[in-house]
């Protein structure tokens, strides 16, 4: 096993808290390698403003007391359970309203939460999201206080509920979500949110990875900085025999008042686990236990398939200011890391559309100088017509085939069509057809006036995927960072075939791309490992047709003993996929997916966009429903109830404007 152990050294200064980070091979009892790095947490608030309309500031904490909190996470090929923990006491001579709230993984689904109150368990309920919202409307109408509310960040979604606990009583809070790891560009990424807000005399973080492929590195780091420290950390290789890791993090009271933002507030700040796995050009990774398999199909040492690609970008008047200059340089970068056998085209559009070159032309350094001089003029004016950009780009694309190559076209937007072809779905029934599935489409919605939900359906119907591009001052980051996702094609019209599987998810891939993953789960037929047979057959580059069978890596079997997980991955991602499918159909195709959907989330009582969960609580408490928001909302701003001679908002300010915006 290899343990990854911060480990608290003697501080130079109050301003750093330097951690000796190091592996442990227990197989062959040395130490693997050592690495320092610098966990921080916290950045000055010199202008703290309330993170929510209407709350009052935070009470000297001298009458509750968060006594242990524990965040406990365990990773099993890329499927992470996470358990977070918070047991609270009121020290005071009258009953008081204790708040729970934390923040978890955008990509998650919440699976359960209970609170132990005073030997009683009450465990919440995940019901379909109509009949929770009955539920909390007959509460409204009895006259109780607001309910729950989720709202939307980068990576994070908040949880919050509360209950009244009795003088001199305690509480345990306990939450768990599941989510299945997505690699991106070469790594996986599991993000812990540790804010208890208070200093704990009880604090753990524990993370236990477990992959039988093994690692190929794996790093940690903390995301958010002291002032005036840099924080330095490096990645290590490991060798093959390391199949376990083990990261913890154990801060002293006093060590989590050392950063400049956290006072007598405690900690605030995230914990990133980085890590890759061991993989061949072969099959890749297959597990199966009780009926049900996984299989991650990553392969690496592959020939790159030159690209055909098509940029698409507004300029209308609402791109103006900060957005068309971080688009500018952003496309810039873009441009300088197109390969010489790569083709590309340039197409900026408002009210009328504007090419640089007609058809799509080789990235040779003239072609690329007059690209990129063309990118660094482009100024924002005018209207909006993304249905005629959109149907260039295509045609572009269908007039340039190349054999042995890959195409994408990619749309960059930020607001909604106002002239030309407007009705939203007349634009995505044209889109569909011009494109004819024989390439994708990635739309990039700049900000929060673009209707996501638009950009999504006709990216999934396209065979690709939507992105929200943050209007921050890293924004020119976050599109070169998609481009890269994207830029160098593996492998085209991807096939998972699985003889003796059945009730898979899905199984055709129009691309693959270096550092990322398909994954594909389903059900062995009557459980019979001797006649699952899996196969991928895809084109690589000149159109040589690949095949990766079961000659190239065996079955891996988790044994006999009875185990869920693997069920629970199938479970994750055919949920996530119908969701998808859902959004794409109309009429009695759509409400039959719905219902499927709904009815997997009941099941392995995963809170979705089609479930609400029910925080149960003692009689005669206030009813808390929790929604599951979807990334095309606008956050919303949570209204708390405010009885400041009865309750505790057990929150705090923050520099940030957004609510629960965290990158």
């Amino acid at each position: 096993m290899c343990q990854l152990v911060p480990h608290v050294l003697p501080l130079p200064s109050l301003s750093s808290c330097v951690y000796l980070v190091h592996f442990t091979d227990v197989i062959h009892q040395h130490i693997v390698f050592h690495l320092f790095l610098h966990l921080t947490f916290g950045q000055p608030i010199r202008s703290p403003k309330p993170l929510f309309k209407n709350v009052p500031p935070v009470f000297a904490q001298d009458d509750w007391d968060i006594y242990s909190f524990h965040i406990n996470s365990t990773v099993t090929s890329r499927y992470a359970t996470t358990v977070i923990t918070s047991r609270v006491a009121n020290r005071m001579n009258e009953s008081k309203e204790i708040e729970f709230h934390v923040r978890i993984p955008k990509n998650a689904f919440i699976s359960k939460f209970r609170m132990f109150i005073d030997g009683q368990v009450y465990d919440g309920v995940v019901k379909a999201k109509e009949q929770a919202q009955q539920q909390y409307s007959e509460a409204v109408s009895r006259g109780e206080s607001a309910g729950l509310v989720s709202s939307v960040g980068r990576t994070l979604e908040e949880f919050k509920t509360s209950v009244t606990v009795a003088a001199h009583k305690k509480v345990t809070f306990e939450l768990t979500y599941e989510e299945l790891m997505k690699r991106t560009r070469g790594k996986y990424e599991l993000q812990i949110h540790a804010r208890p807000m208070q200093p704990v005399s009880d604090f753990k973080v524990d993370v236990h990875i477990q992959e039988e492929a093994g690692f190929s590195f794996i790093d940690v780091k903390g995301e958010i900085k002291i002032t005036d420290l840099s924080v330095s950390h490096e990645s290590k290789e490991l060798n093959s025999f390391c199949f376990q890791a083990w990261v913890y993090f154990y801060p002293t009271v006093d060590q989590q008042k050392m950063c400049d933002s956290c006072s007598d507030q405690g900690m605030n700040g995230d914990l990133v686990i980085i890590y890759d796995v061991n993989r061949d050009n072969g099959l890749g990774h297959i597990k199966k236990s009780d009926g049900y398999f996984v299989h991650h199909f990553a392969p690496s040492d592959l020939p790159r398939v030159p690209k055909n690609v098509v940029f698409v970008i507004d300029q209308s008047g609402s791109m103006s200011g900060r957005k068309i200059l971080q688009t500018r340089t952003a496309l810039i970068h873009i441009l300088n890391d197109l390969a010489e056998d790569d083709h590309f085209g340039l197409i900026t559009f408002d009210g009328s559309i504007l090419h640089w070159k007609r058809e799509l032309v080789q990235a040779n350094s003239k072609n690329l100088e007059s690209a990129k001089n063309f990118a660094s003029n482009i100024q924002a004016r005018g209207s909006t017509d993304i249905n005629e950009a959109v149907l260039q780009g295509a045609r572009m694309l269908n007039d340039h085939s190349r054999e042995g190559s890959a195409s994408i076209l990619i749309l960059l937007t930020d607001g909604d069509p106002t002239s030309g072809v407007t009705n939203l779905e007349n634009i995505q029934s044209n889109v569909r057809q011009a494109i004819a599935g024989k390439f994708p489409l990635y739309c990039l919605g700049f900000g929060f006036d673009v209707d996501f939900k638009f950009l999504e359906k006709m990216s999934l119907q396209n065979n690709g995927v939507a992105r929200r591009i943050y209007e921050d001052s890293d924004a020119d980051l976050q599109l070169k960072g998609f481009y890269e996702e994207v830029a160098t094609p593996l492998l085209t019209d991807v096939t998972m075939i699985y003889v003796g599987g059945t009730n898979l998810t899905q199984t055709n891939f129009s691309q693959y791309y270096n550092g990322s993953e398909i994954v594909v789960a389903g059900e062995i037929t009557d459980n019979n490992i001797e006649t699952f047979t899996p196969q991928v057959v895809a084109i690589s580059v000149k159109i040589d047709l690949i095949i990766f069978s079961k000659s190239n890596k065996t079955v891996e079997s988790t044994g006999t003993v009875s185990d869920d997980r693997i069920q629970r991955v199938w479970a994750y991602l055919t949920v996530k996929q119908l969701l998808d499918k859902e959004l794409q159909l109309s009429g009695p195709e759509k409400e039959k997916v719905k219902k499927e959907a709904l009815e997997l989330s009941l099941k392995y009582s995963f809170v979705t966009p089609l479930t609400s969960m029910v925080v149960t609580k003692p009689p005669g408490e206030n009813t808390d429903v929790l929604h599951k928001p979807k990334e095309g909302e606008t956050p919303q701003r949570w209204q708390p109830r405010v009885d400041q001679s009865f309750s505790r908002q057990y929150l705090a300010p923050s520099s940030l404007g957004r609510v629960g915006l965290t990158d």
